[in-house]
């Protein structure tokens, strides 16, 4: 399962639930792309969520 390199985010499990109250296991996933940092001048390929992705460009716009 992919993880956040940032984070650490990573899948989540839960049940759903049926109007008859029949539980069946389902799981949801963390949006993980790939994308290229600046990591103190080095430039590093990581595994990250979309919302540490969204963080990280609001921090360097702003620098």
């Amino acid at each position: 399962m992919a993880r956040c390199e940032i984070c650490l985010k990573s899948g989540m499990y839960g049940n759903n639930v049926s109007h008859s109250k029949k539980r069946t296991r389902t799981r949801s996933l963390a949006n993980i792309q790939k994308s290229k940092i600046n990591d103190k001048g080095v430039l590093r390929q990581v595994s990250i969520c979309t919302k540490c992705l969204r963080n990280q460009s609001k921090v360097s716009s702003k620098a």
